[in-house]
């Protein structure tokens, strides 16, 4: 828009601007515009993504008719099911400090917690052809002694095939421990498929076998999410065949995952089932 400038000592006079930079400075405003709501959104995210702000990101919905005993050991807490003799789930937060640590496994034994009604017996894993499953990793324990022996309780065990427990499960443990140095903390839940028709029990509570297991992952701090469903065998193609979103766990299981976090982020992160995104 041209504008004018009147001198008392002279008539009026119009200067044009030209186009070309008139075009030139709305397109910097506008870029100038993007770039700063760019930068908002991500400070939004960042600060909605506090744990502080947006309360126990490890607090799980459960769905109707399932009334777990909630157990909270040191560094993890167990969803646990009596008349199944294990868990629902267990669930924690690994953050980069615990991620190694001097806690050694060798000095750590399996053990029923005899305070729990309904915890299976070791008796029940003998010569079953079952691993005693952790749900909770003993490697993501290593930073304390406690929480090293509490992971040992069958509590937070569970009937893994060897195949399984030495296969793609593991693998996905030790991505959790890179991931967590790479991205912050990570809020993680894993358990088995209860809520599927199973047909096969070891041990004399009887203890029912699951044919399936789940795990579901997310760093707010990257805004990153996955999850995870595997068959209680040997996985053809390794862990990155059983990536599902934490949307498909939850149809799955019933069980609503990280329901704390602001409704927009949650969409974005429990609809992401990308394993290349976290290892970009």
């Amino acid at each position: 828009m041209a504008r004018r400038h009147r001198n008392r000592h002279s008539s009026p006079k119009t200067f044009a601007i030209p186009a070309v930079v008139i075009i030139a400075l709305i397109a910097a405003i506008f870029l100038q515009q993007q770039c700063h709501g760019q930068q908002s959104q991500k400070t939004d995210i960042a600060q909605q993504s506090n744990v502080d702000s947006i309360g126990n990101l490890l607090y799980v919905v459960n769905p109707v008719g399932i009334d777990p005993v909630m157990l909270s050991y040191t560094g993890f807490t167990v969803a646990f099911c009596p008349e199944m003799h294990q868990p629902y789930y267990s669930a924690w937060c690994l953050s980069p400090d615990k991620v190694d640590g001097l806690a050694d496994r060798k000095d750590a034994k399996f053990a029923e917690d005899t305070k729990v009604k309904g915890c299976a017996s070791l008796n029940d894993y003998r010569k079953s052809g079952y691993d005693r499953g952790h749900l909770c990793p003993a490697a993501d324990c290593r930073w304390s002694t406690q929480a090293m022996h509490d992971c040992h309780y069958l509590t937070n065990i569970t009937p893994q095939h060897p195949k399984l427990n030495g296969g793609a499960w593991k693998t996905i443990e030790e991505n959790c421990r890179d991931w967590a140095l790479k991205y912050g903390d990570l809020y993680i839940v894993a358990g088995p498929v209860l809520s599927d028709r199973l047909t096969r029990s070891i041990g004399t509570s009887p203890l029912p076998v699951p044919d399936r297991f789940f795990k579901v992952i997310i760093a707010p701090k990257a805004s990153l999410g996955i999850g995870f469903i595997m068959p209680n065998e040997y996985v053809p193609g390794g862990a990155q065949t059983t990536v599902v979103s934490i949307d498909q766990v939850e149809q799955v299981t019933g069980f609503d995952f990280f329901s704390t976090l602001p409704d927009d982020i949650e969409v974005t992160i429990e609809k992401q089932q990308s394993l290349a995104a976290w290892n970009h």
